[in-house]
């Protein structure tokens, strides 16, 4: 089975997981896109770190250790060209986020040239600002002769800046092709209504098919074959003269006063306006967007159905190591093409899971990898990597974390378990997750003076350990909640992961995933599509 779902470093998948020449597509869309603020990357490492950034990534594009490492790797992986790109643009911009940016994106291109196909391409989506430095790096990983595009996708409609700049509305794509016969499909756009007017505006009285006139004669003076004399016209024509008695037979010539041809291009025949390198016709995903899933970086299925239909055939794998949300992943399992999906965080992996459930049921097929699947691996994530552990766990036990996963203070409270509560109303339980081993009444009682602050009928407290007596004790004398199905739920919960391997969940009436995760649209029904956070 090729679908796949991987958490964890995509470096570290793709050298470990991903066979050599196995992938016919890649696309990706890197943090420190449109969403960053690229001044904080040219600070120097002294300089005040970025609080805004998603939280994954901070460690990630910082000049540390790993950006270090990434550079020597890059310096001995035998490829000279972008090895000295490379070395030429820390001489430039010394040792900066910028620069331990341009390390990791490097020497993560360098194994996506190696396991794409030779006739597979490579699509890398990113803003204008750091776009020259990745342009020179593919140029330097692919071979600068492999280049096949820049397209422009305006993003957004013009806004901001607009008295001190020209605004900003554009993302970049980069189109490469790692070698010579890779797939490729026209794309078409259905002709303007300006062009049918201009164009189009003659229709044929036996048919009524609308058509324009084309050139009967040949650009090119010196074609004895195909020079007769046609209609008192001694021309070099287009096509043969047997040839041209068959387009007269057949009606495909109009005569003008002259007695000159031309023949007629129908509008049914043609495919369409082909699509340039500057796409404009896909709106980005804004608030009002009805696909739109909360997540912050969400590019439209448009845009990566484009993408796909153009660079692959039906049955390809696609390969996303960015894969955020799960749009590309999307893309491919409606086109027919088989998927791999990468991604550093367990909030991401839980949304696709969502997604890809909603979207295709419980019959679609597919393997995740590096998240929990046992009592071991759980308490081993909650040891290393305790924001992690809260997001799988929060969204394990269908729980939305908190601020669907943003940064800031979060008053006590993880996550929300939703449920329809009296009158049909959403109500709220509140989840709070413990990673640590040390677990004590205290929090059980901090949990409890939370519930009461924000009026919220139940809490769960969740914990990579047993709890003690003292905290059970404590949980019970919060009493009960009578649910409108008329039983009684304890108010404040402790749920253990030993419990969730055991096929239990924390006990609330019944759950409203509309109010934490409003369904993704079925595959076909995007008009429908609700959002997830």
């Amino acid at each position: 089975m090729t679908n796949r779902l991987y958490y964890g470093d995509n470096l570290d998948v793709l050298r470990e997981q991903i066979a050599s020449e196995s992938v016919d597509l890649v696309y990706l869309d890197p943090p420190f896109n449109s969403n960053a603020n690229y001044n904080i990357l040219f600070k120097s490492p002294a300089g005040k770190a970025a609080d805004s950034q998603i939280e994954a990534f901070e460690d990630t594009w910082h000049w540390n250790d790993k950006a270090e490492a990434a550079f020597h790797d890059v310096m001995t992986c035998g490829n000279t060209d972008v090895a000295e790109l490379l070395r030429a643009m820390r001489g430039f911009l010394k040792e900066n986020d910028m620069m331990a940016y341009l390390a990791m994106m490097a020497v993560r291109l360098i194994e996506l040239h190696r396991v794409l196909k030779p006739t597979g391409s490579l699509y890398l989506h990113c803003d204008p600002t750091a776009s020259h430095y990745l342009k020179l790096l593919l140029d330097g990983v692919f071979g600068a002769g492999t280049y096949v595009n820049e397209i422009v996708w305006q993003r957004t409609n013009a806004k901001s800046h607009a008295y001190t700049r020209f605004p900003s509305g554009h993302d970049t794509i980069f189109f490469y092709r790692k070698g010579e016969g890779a797939v490729w499909h026209p794309t078409y756009l259905p002709h303007s209504e300006k062009l049918l007017k201009s164009h189009y505006s003659n229709v044929d009285e036996g048919t009524g098919r609308r058509f324009t006139l084309g050139d009967t004669l040949n650009p090119n003076p010196n074609r004895p074959n195909l020079t007769y004399e046609w209609n008192g016209h001694l021309k070099v024509w287009r096509w043969t003269k047997d040839r041209m008695q068959q387009m007269h037979d057949e009606g495909r010539l109009h005569y003008t006063k002259s007695g000159m041809p031309r023949f007629k291009r129908y509008l049914d025949e043609m495919e369409g306006t082909p699509v340039t390198s500057v796409w404009t016709d896909i709106p980005p995903i804004n608030s009002q967007a009805q696909e739109r899933l909360g997540y912050p970086t969400q590019k439209p299925l448009a845009l990566l159905e484009r993408i796909i239909n153009a660079s692959s055939n039906e049955g390809d794998v696609v390969l996303d190591p960015f894969c955020g949300c799960g749009t590309a992943v999307d893309a491919a399992q409606k086109l027919g093409r088989q998927w791999i999906g990468i991604d550093v965080t367990h909030l991401s992996i839980g949304l696709i899971e969502r997604r890809m459930k909603d979207r295709y049921g419980d019959d679609l097929a597919y393997e995740v990898i590096g998240t929990p699947n046992d009592l071991a691996s759980a308490q081993k994530l909650a040891a290393e990597e305790p924001h992690q552990f809260q997001y799988w766990i929060t969204q394990a036990v269908d729980g939305q974390p908190y601020q669907g996963g943003r940064k800031g203070a979060d008053r006590g409270i993880d996550g929300y378990l939703y449920f329809t509560g009296h009158d049909r109303k959403t109500e709220a339980a509140i989840i709070s997750v413990k990673a640590g081993r040390n677990v004590g009444v205290a929090m059980v009682r901090d949990l409890k003076g939370v519930i009461e602050r924000e009026k919220s009928p139940i809490g769960i407290f969740i914990c990579a350990v047993n709890p003690t007596r003292e905290m059970e004790r404590e949980a019970a004398a919060a009493g009960v909640y009578e649910g409108a199905d008329g039983r009684t739920y304890p108010r404040l919960q402790i749920f253990t992961l030993a419990e969730y391997f055991q096929g239990l969940r924390p006990k609330v009436p019944l759950l409203d995933r509309q109010a934490a995760y409003k369904k993704a649209a079925r595959a076909g029904d995007e008009g429908k599509q609700g959002t997830l956070l």
